[in-house]
């Protein structure tokens, strides 16, 4: 059973201090020297700029003093809803009730005595800085209050670019293939020290990023931009310098997805794909990031829920193939770090075998720790089990903890966990920050087809212009949308600009009412997204190339975009719809910055795919 015990009533005692000063890190230590009194003189270090860590005598002497249901928990980094950890709202307690069987984020600690705490904005973890670190101390406390309580893996995938949760006001950077467009290691290792920077000061320690996967099908579903690119050298290169970012501010990295999943054309949310990639394919291709990131001291590497017969020809996923996390990952590559699965609530994991034997066969396989299974319970429930039944040993389980332990002990959270407002206020969103992924994000922006000299555009000869398009949900709490933030920029940058969103699927309605408007700017700048052969953004864009007026078309995600539109005579990508990246293509569009970024993908032509349209490294400039 789970552990119900009694301990310290956490809702009588707040979710942390949230004033100034270094008294949160001190009552941190006092729960953690009270819950292992057997080892004080051991944990006594004094706090120091670089945190203690614990040797492995002393990590192994709390693995001794746990209980199996307290191992059990210690592998499980759990999704919970509500902005509080002892008090949220009432549609999160009922949603925590429907989907958990607790009522709070305290609750589900007391209960399962889980390892870590997975943040997303749809469960209303991110509202806002101050929100988000009492929620992270109110965490922490309902963990070090219980007996042997232990510091918590708070997590978060802060991809930036299409994947994030901590939205404005921290700082968003480009993401990653408008990295590799840039194709810096500097910038890249910049946005991780001060991405986890800011995580850090708001109690958020492990990171889901970046993605090791070298994405070399332009129709992928799920990874895309999200990929620094389809050269594998040039990724590997920008993942070790994003790893040594984030870990250099105590933020654990998290390479992702283990073995590749960067040649899919089908979603493992909501499907099972198959990789089809030879052994020696995998190793000229899939495995260089992910022997760069373990060359890097990266602290987690994350499954893919995908099929890769080459490897394994069992039909098994890969996050339940002991011959790929075993046999190549801990063997043939040599990493000892933890290993945590995708979210087990995943189609991709789920199709073969059921909820309760996934987590069992994670572990197995070599797996530490075990992602947002659908039901607690009963993933729970199953591993303890298993345990008890002989299937698991106790000391397999002590394997994983230990590699867990000595996580949270590199990043110093046995020193202390609590933060405050006052490192709120000195890390997140700064000025300096800002201003450094706005100049970052202008070493991105590509201009891939620029005929005449169409671009840049001239505020005294063009002054009037209007920015149709698509405009899809902000993915990272931006303010949005694309039409509006565009606009915005260029008006500031001296035009008189006007926002008229479009749509990804304009409708023909729509599309006259573009064509109207466009007759009375000067030029027209249409942002794209994801544009397919019979999508009626082409047919927006024909439309408005009719009217003689100069048009520039922008890719907002895909940069394949271009290749479905051979009439435009100036293009661009800036590989993501977030304010960071639309503000620096403005910039370009009117002339106050020079495009730099290179395709870091070829776009294939569209007419015969076999054929490349733009190689990698394309890129044209002022």
């Amino acid at each position: 059973m789970p552990d119900t015990s009694t301990g310290s009533d956490t809702s009588k005692r707040g979710t942390g201090n949230t004033g100034g000063g270094g008294g949160g890190a001190r009552l941190s230590r006092r729960t953690v020297l009270a819950a292992g009194a057997g080892i004080t003189a051991a944990l006594t270090v004094p706090t120091t700029a670089r945190a203690a860590t614990l040797d492995e005598r002393r990590l192994q002497a709390l693995i001794s003093r746990m209980s199996l249901q307290e191992k059990v928990g210690q592998l499980f980094v759990m999704r919970v809803y509500g902005a509080s950890a002892t008090a949220p709202d009432q549609a999160d307690i009922d949603a925590n009730l429907s989907e958990l069987g607790v009522r709070t984020a305290a609750e589900l600690i007391q209960k399962y005595r889980v390892g870590g705490i997975i943040y997303f904005t749809w469960a209303h973890n991110t509202q806002n800085p101050y929100q988000i670190a009492e929620l992270s101390n109110g965490i922490q406390k309902a963990s070090l209050d219980r007996p042997r309580g232990l510091p918590m893996l708070i997590a978060t995938d802060q991809e930036h670019g299409a994947v994030c949760r901590v939205g404005e006001p921290a700082t968003l950077f480009p993401g990653a293939m408008a990295i590799g467009a840039g194709g810096s290691a500097a910038d890249a290792r910049t946005l991780g020290r001060i991405s986890g920077t800011e995580l850090r000061a708001l109690g958020i320690n492990q990171d889901y990023s970046p993605d090791a996967d070298v994405n070399v099908n332009p129709a992928n579903p799920v990874i895309g931009v999200r990929s620094f690119g389809a050269d594998p050298a040039a990724v590997a290169e920008l993942v070790a310098a994003e790893v040594k970012g984030y870990q250099s501010a105590q933020v654990a990295a998290t390479a992702k997805h283990f073995p590749g999943h960067g040649d899919t054309a089908v979603d493992s949310h909501y499907g099972f794909p198959v990789i089809t990639h030879s052994r020696e394919l995998w190793e000229k291709l899939d495995a260089v990031p992910f022997r760069s990131a373990i060359a890097a001291g990266i602290d987690s590497i994350m499954t893919a829920h995908i099929e890769f017969p080459a490897l394994d020809d069992s039909g098994d996923p890969a996050t339940l193939s002991e011959p790929i996390l075993t046999g190549i990952l801990r063997g043939e590559l040599g990493y000892d770090g933890v290993v945590i699965t995708d979210s087990l609530g995943m189609e991709g994991v789920r199709t073969k075998y059921g909820d309760d034997r996934v987590p069992v066969l994670a572990l197995k396989a070599g797996v530490d720790q075990l992602l947002n299974p659908p039901s607690i319970d009963t993933a729970w429930n199953a591993v303890l089990k298993a345990v008890q039944d002989g299937e698991l040993t106790e000391a397999r389980l002590d394997e994983s903890i230990l590699r867990i332990l000595r996580l949270k002990s590199r990043l110093g959270l046995f020193d202390g966990v609590l933060v405050d407002r006052k490192g709120v206020d000195h890390a997140v969103g700064t000025k300096s920050h800002l201003a450094t992924a706005d100049r970052i994000a202008e070493r991105t922006t590509t201009l891939l087809v620029n005929e005449g000299g169409t671009l840049p555009l001239n505020r005294h000869t063009q002054p009037r212009l209007l920015v149709v398009g698509a405009d899809p949900d902000s993915p990272s709490g931006t303010t949005g949308p694309p039409t509006g933030v565009l606009a915005a920029a260029l008006t500031e940058a001296g035009f008189t600009a006007t926002a008229l969103p479009t749509g990804t699927s304009p409708s023909a309605a729509t599309i006259d009412q573009a064509v109207a408007a466009a007759q009375a700017a000067d030029a027209v700048v249409v942002g794209t997204y994801n544009v397919s052969a019979s999508s009626s953004q082409r047919t927006l864009v024909d439309r408005l190339l009719a009217t003689g007026k100069p048009v520039v078309a922008l890719a907002v995600r895909n940069p394949y975009d271009v290749a479905q539109l051979p009439g435009v005579r100036a293009c661009l990508a800036s590989y993501c719809w977030t304010d960071v990246e639309l503000r620096a293509a403005a910039k370009v569009i009117a002339g106050r910055v020079k495009p730099r970024g290179k395709l870091p993908v070829p776009v294939q032509r569209a007419d015969d795919p076999t054929k490349v349209l733009y190689p990698i490294g394309h890129g044209l400039t002022y």
